[in-house]
């Protein structure tokens, strides 16, 4: 149904949301929202600064008779990840998210929401606007890039920030606190490649879409499929029944996202076209078999391609690039031993992109042991090393170690058991947060992180429960009250 702002509750928050869905802000474009937030500081008279990076931070005093309170950072970044389904027109750059609302919950018109981090900005505006909560001193901090590298955390100066208590708004389950998240780093790979004289055969594309894709460390282990890996799987097999030449593939284009779509580019003998399409149609039945309860949608085509006609590989070029795209690791690699339900360590083959004389791959990994990610690289290393791969691998950022003692985790618990009759949750997530990093840049910070409820972020399928919304309102300006 079409979705009247006005309607929701708290009203500021949906306000201020959206707005942030008519100014773009992928990841590496968050000037204009940076400058949205900076006009309302400057709108409601609040001192702020912006550091070379673009990070933000806005100063609220604290209310009459509260000066003396501990000083509270809250905290969420401005990027978000820009996904669209193939079949919708729509430029992230530009154009403003479209958000319906289907029963309780608010989702866009076949791209990502933004939610993550959105609604927890919008919270933060709420906060700068909203003087009739009560809480001590504030900062309001707003982070740039987080979703391809936590970079804005990064780049944050020693004195930037005054505060020791630090409310993270970017965890997506309502009432569930977390205090720990994974760390992660990046292989970067480039496998040499050799091509034939001439063009052979007539080019087709073989395409796989429709799979839910997802983030990276929070949808890991559900089972959903990689286009990449789905892709690799069907050339491989075909390659060793049929004739083709294989010209490219390519697939993701997120670090962070599961691979929703791939394509390879390839050349057919037309004498052989009906035997390879048989092949790969038997070939996709069995794996979309193994995937039928997650990937209803899946689908694949081969079709006349329009690409420029490029020359295909060489036929141990061919056979190297399938066996080391077949081999390279995907997925969860071991679980948490005394958290149920935890993912411990992960790697994602996240992007292919085929060039003349090389191909790029990108893998994804994570885990909240140092020594885990760690063996997961070494082993992405050994693999270049057999293929003959070029690998780069840069450090990466660290995980955010749980503290069950934690001060204001045991604050945030009394308040919400309180607010609203039931226990909160405590865990921690296969994903990267800030915490992390801010952590470690500011010594003895107590930090917790929290926020509504969101489901499929770094996907179309994204979408944010308003209902948890409000409750997530609520618990925020009763633990300011609590604080203060």
């Amino acid at each position: 149904m079409a979705l009247n702002y006005e309607e929701l509750k708290p009203t500021l928050i949906w306000k201020h949301f959206e707005q942030i869905l008519k100014i773009p802000h992928c990841s590496g474009n968050e000037t204009a929202l940076g400058e949205y937030i900076i006009s309302q500081a400057k709108k409601w008279g609040l001192e702020w600064k912006r550091d070379d990076v673009g990070n933000v931070v806005v100063s609220k005093k604290a209310s009459s008779g509260k000066e003396n309170a501990p000083g509270v950072i809250l905290q969420g970044h401005i990027d978000m990840v820009c996904e669209k389904n193939s079949d919708v027109e729509f430029d992230f750059g530009k154009d403003p998210i479209q958000a319906e609302k289907k029963e309780d919950w608010i989702s866009a018109m076949g791209t990502t929401l933004g939610s993550d981090n959105g609604i927890g900005v919008a919270a933060a505006l709420a906060l700068m606007e909203d003087d009739s909560l009560v809480h001590g001193p504030l900062e309001l901090l707003f982070t740039v890039d987080e979703e391809t590298g936590l970079t804005g955390a990064t780049k944050i100066s020693p004195d930037f920030l005054q505060g020791k208590i630090l409310l993270n708004l970017d965890s997506e389950d309502e009432g569930t606190f977390t205090i720990g998240c994974a760390g992660g780093a990046d292989s970067e790979i480039q496998l040499p490649l050799k091509r034939k004289d001439g063009t052979g055969g007539e080019p087709f594309r073989l395409k796989l879409f429709g799979l839910r894709g997802g983030h990276s460390g929070i949808d890991i282990d559900q089972g959903r499929g990689n286009a990449l890996k789905w892709l690799t799987r069907m050339l491989w097999q075909a390659d060793k029944k049929s004739s083709f030449d294989l010209a490219s593939i390519e697939g993701g284009n997120k670090r962070n996202a599961i691979p929703r779509e791939a394509w390879a580019e390839i050349h057919i003998d037309p004498a052989q076209l009906e035997s390879l399409q048989s092949t790969f149609e038997k070939s996709f039945d069995n794996i979309y078999n193994e995937f039928k309860a997650v990937e209803k949608d899946a689908k694949f085509t081969l079709e006349k391609s329009e690409a420029k006609k490029q020359a295909p590989l060489t036929e141990d070029s061919q056979k190297m690039f399938l066996d080391f795209l077949l081999t390279l690791p995907h997925g969860v690699i071991s679980m948490h031993p005394e958290m149920e339900g935890l993912v411990e360590t992960s790697t994602n083959m996240a992007i292919v992109n085929t060039h003349a004389d090389h191909a790029q791959v990108i893998n994804s990994s994570r885990s909240s042991v140092a020594s885990g990610l760690e063996a997961t690289r070494n082993t992405i290393a050994a693999l270049c090393q057999i293929a003959g791969a070029d690998i780069t691998q840069p450090e990466g950022y660290p995980g955010w170690t749980p503290n069950l003692q934690s001060e204001i985790l045991q604050i945030c618990k009394d308040v919400y058991s309180k607010r609203f009759q039931k226990e909160a949750e405590v865990g921690a997530v296969h994903a990267g947060l800030e915490c992390g990093i801010i952590g470690e840049k500011f010594p003895g910070m107590d930090m917790i992180s929290f926020g509504p409820t969101i489901e499929h972020p770094h996907s179309p399928e994204e979408r944010v429960h308003v209902g948890s919304v409000e409750k997530f309102w609520d618990f925020l300006a009763a633990v300011l009250i609590e604080l203060a």
